[in-house]
């Protein structure tokens, strides 16, 4: 039986995600004659992906006609889920939050979650997202759901329960990619190997690990050392491993930027990356591919127009949970993924109110965390010292208070292991000033950091292109292997990274 129900995607201009997203949800047989929206501020983009999408729809013999605006109310109204993969600012944003903290050393590879970057990206996010949900309360129906994507996850989810009164699930592939690798280093496919995992976001640990109902978790450190692949890519994985004895879920680069002891010093940042792909550590990394991935689809878009539609069937269906918790809701079947939400107790050893990442289940009943109880205690202290960077940037964003914004700075791990307190409260300067027109809520500080820019005296700067830093390719030089610039154009736009 056929339900109905409408979705609207904030940001689905995103490349590849909006699409892979909108074939998982109608891959669901029940789902077939729901309503659908698209919206976004960059209306060539929308147009570019609305056409895709609208494509596929009709070639797998539905009658579905997206909704395609600007208006990004009229997109949310009566909507029951809103699907969110914005990137406030864009690409042009986002290379100030490379390219401002490498000029004091701070060598990120992504920067969408902690460090500089992170934090920053979560100021741009909150502010919008606020508004955002100031829509949803108003226009969407008032049991909506929405499912966020975007990153920083933590913070933006937080923002949005907290202040925007809007329930928010926060939702990611991190656990998914670890188990598929935690598999591959035990022999065994990722349905034979039984994980619990919890901690936050991009910081959640396979606490436990079982095969045939044994308990494997110790055995990880001495597989993992022992893969012909992962042991060069997953260098700092394998050494907190090593030193916290539980994996973590996220990638290489990303995990060496949330801590204080693998990017901090110039000259042995590469004793831990890879640079064999981006997300193994390379600087700057997820800019150069998103850069890249963005120039190629506009290039290339004619030729995607002519390639088969997606096939809307139960084995094309990808990993991301949105359109299993969908189903759940709808249709009662069982899933089980793991999810963001505010912790209220569900982790015992971490805040309850901080956004924590952990097992859930999904039915007609809604979405229910169990209750997990400690995390071990050196995984949890990793935790909570994110925890309150969080918390300090999400206060700092919604209230537009610089003095909390500069203490989120001050206490990043790897701000901190790489700047003293005069360089940080410079560089945040630097950051206002830089992306001042995404940054409502910081007019006031805005113009004193511009005051005290122009005045002089500053700390001297470094022209420092980081330690692993690769140029951005041409369109000619991506034209050389096409189907490599497809597939990262498919995947690298998008809000989850």
């Amino acid at each position: 039986m056929n339900v109905s129900f409408k979705i609207a995607f904030i940001g689905a201009g995103s490349i590849g995600f909006t699409r892979g997203l909108l074939r998982d949800i109608l891959s669901v047989p029940e789902f077939r004659e729901i309503e659908v929206a698209f919206t976004d501020i960059n209306q060539h983009n929308l147009e570019m992906v609305t056409q895709l999408c609208q494509r596929d729809i009709q070639e797998n013999g539905l009658k579905i006609t997206i909704e395609a605006t600007t208006n990004r109310r009229e997109a949310l109204k009566n909507a029951k889920y809103v699907f969110n993969v914005v990137r406030i600012g864009g690409l042009e944003a986002f290379k100030h939050d490379v390219e401002i903290p490498l000029k004091y050393g701070v060598d990120q590879c992504v920067g969408d979650t902690l460090s500089a970057g992170g934090i920053m990206y979560g100021q741009r996010g909150i502010a919008e997202m606020l508004e955002i949900c100031k829509d949803i309360r108003e226009v969407a129906d008032p049991n909506v759901l929405l499912l966020n994507y975007a990153n920083p996850m933590a913070m933006l989810t937080w923002a949005c329960n907290k202040y925007g009164k809007v329930n928010t699930i926060g939702l990611c592939h991190g656990v998914q990619n670890g188990h598929k690798q935690i598999a591959n280093v035990l022999g065994k496919e990722k349905e034979e190997v039984d994980i619990i995992c919890a901690g936050i976001n991009h910081q959640t640990w396979y606490i436990q690990v079982k095969t045939d109902g044994e308990d494997r978790t110790y055995d990880l450190l001495e597989a993992f050392e022992q893969h012909p692949e992962y042991k060069d890519t997953e260098k700092v994985r394998i050494d907190m491993l090593r030193r916290f004895g539980y994996f973590s879920t996220e990638s290489n680069g990303h995990l060496s930027e949330y801590l204080p002891w693998y990017r901090k010093r110039p000259e042995e940042i590469h004793e831990w990356i890879d640079m064999s792909s981006w997300i193994n550590g390379e600087t700057g990394g997820y800019l150069r591919v998103c850069t890249e991935g963005r120039n190629w689809f506009e290039t290339d878009f004619p030729n995607w127009l002519k390639e088969p539609a997606y096939e809307y069937k139960e084995e094309h269906r990808g990993e991301e949970h949105g359109s299993y918790i969908l189903e759940g809701l709808e249709t009662g079947r069982v899933y089980r993924g793991h999810f963001n939400r505010v912790n209220d107790g569900i982790i015992s050893n971490l805040p309850d109110d901080a956004v924590i990442e952990a097992p859930g289940y999904v039915d007609r009943n809604g979405i229910n965390m169990p209750h997990v109880g400690d995390l071990p205690l050196g995984p949890a202290a990793v935790c909570n010292v994110s925890i309150s960077v969080q918390r300090l940037a999400v206060e700092a964003a919604v209230h537009g208070d610089d003095y909390l914004l500069r203490q989120a700075m001050m206490m990043d791990p790897l701000v901190g292991a790489v700047c003293n307190p005069k360089e940080i409260w410079q560089m945040v300067d630097e950051m206002l000033v830089a992306q001042s027109e995404w940054l409502p809520q910081y007019q006031g500080a805005i113009k004193k950091a511009e005051n005290r820019l122009q005045k002089g005296d500053l700390v001297p700067t470094k022209n420092y292109q980081g330690a692993a830093r690769m140029n951005i390719k041409t369109v000619e030089e991506m034209a050389a292997d096409r189907e490599a610039a497809k597939k990262n154009a498919g995947e690298a736009d998008k809000g989850n990274f």
